[in-house]
């Protein structure tokens, strides 16, 4: 099969592969569309250990399973693969159990590829009439739906009641701000540097948007803000940001270190969590929401194919994209 692989540090490149074996459990699914995540170009940059070249990447995906009990129908991919019988599998935290995996970290291959094998508890059936590129996206905006879900846990009086700042346009935090008015919340501010990524959230919704540094909402006013870039400078907005009493919920992995005001945290008693993926039913519970057309149109996907992966990366990284999302077609 054809698979764009990560070579070196920003270098991928079209190879012939060999097709993945399914093992027992697995279902072999052909790819119809795979979306460029931030840690992919994380990953594509050098900066992820864990990634080592060799290395197809690619975890936001759907396509046809091929084998299996769902052969012949479309699908839907947690990319997350947890052990199923931990203590944490058990009380349904299975995005956080010790032994899981995900496709495009080794051992296991990425889905820029023609083929990918997958478990097939993994697998959510895509309804007729529901684009497959839109199918894939369940998994960027699942990590949204289980941040606010998170969230809730937090507050004292409900989340639609809440003014919402996140910082960060890409699909990730665009995907929340959806999540966000799904779940009822109207006060929603989204940053992002690039006006291009601002005018593609504004498109996506009745969001506001500004370029992290002025134009938005006052200091100390929000009492949800969600990080959905994770440096030590929006670290450090969030906590400017955060009202007394507030919540951050961190969900970006651009890099650890410093960032947050601890004191301030600690003397206005500002809850801080870490928020990791998604749990399988909250993957369910965004796939569906998607398949019945509660979180738009998409209008702000952009489509190539994937022998042009090479120049999406680039493109990528020179911050040529207005989109929220490149996703790719094998």
């Amino acid at each position: 099969m054809r698979a764009l692989v990560y070579t070196a540090p920003f270098t991928v490149e079209m190879r012939d592969v060999p097709d993945p074996v399914p093992e027992a459990g697995q279902a072999l699914v052909a790819v119809g569309a795979v979306g460029i995540c931030g840690s992919d170009m994380h990953g594509f940059a050098g900066h992820d250990e864990r990634r080592i070249p060799p290395l197809i990447l690619g975890h936001e995906a759907a396509g046809t399973a091929l084998s299996g009990k769902y052969e012949g129908k479309r699908v839907t991919i947690n990319p997350l693969v947890s052990c199923g019988e931990c203590s944490y599998c058990i009380e349904g935290r299975d995005n956080i159990c010790p032994d899981r995996k995900l496709i495009s970290i080794p051992p296991r291959e990425g889905a820029f590829a023609e083929k990918l094998a997958i478990a097939e508890r993994n697998l959510v059936v895509v309804p007729d009439g529901v684009a497959i590129e839109q199918a894939a996206l369940a998994e960027p905006i699942a990590c949204g739906w289980h941040a606010m879900r998170m969230a809730a846990k937090s507050f004292v009086r409900p989340l639609a009641d809440a003014r919402v700042v996140i910082l960060g346009g890409g699909a990730i935090g665009l995907g929340t701000a959806l999540v966000a008015r799904l779940h009822g919340v109207s006060d929603i501010w989204v940053s992002d540097p690039s006006p291009a990524r601002r005018a593609t959230v504004q498109a996506a919704g009745p969001f506001k948007t500004f370029d992290g540094k002025s134009g938005g909402p006052e200091a100390e006013s929000a009492e949800l803000v969600v990080d959905a870039y994770g440096s030590e400078a929006s670290r450090a907005s969030s906590t400017d940001f955060a009202a007394p009493g507030g919540v951050i919920a961190h969900i970006g992995l651009a890099g650890g270190g410093a960032g947050l005001d601890t004191r301030r945290m600690t003397l206005q008693e500002i809850t801080f969590f870490g928020t990791y993926t998604y749990t399988m039913a909250d993957f369910r519970a965004t796939a569906r929401s998607i398949f019945d057309g509660r979180l738009g149109d998409f209008n702000w996907v952009e489509q190539r194919p994937l022998s042009d992966g090479a120049a999406a990366f680039a493109d990528l990284k020179e911050g040529n994209v207005g989109a929220a999302k490149i996703v790719l077609r094998p």
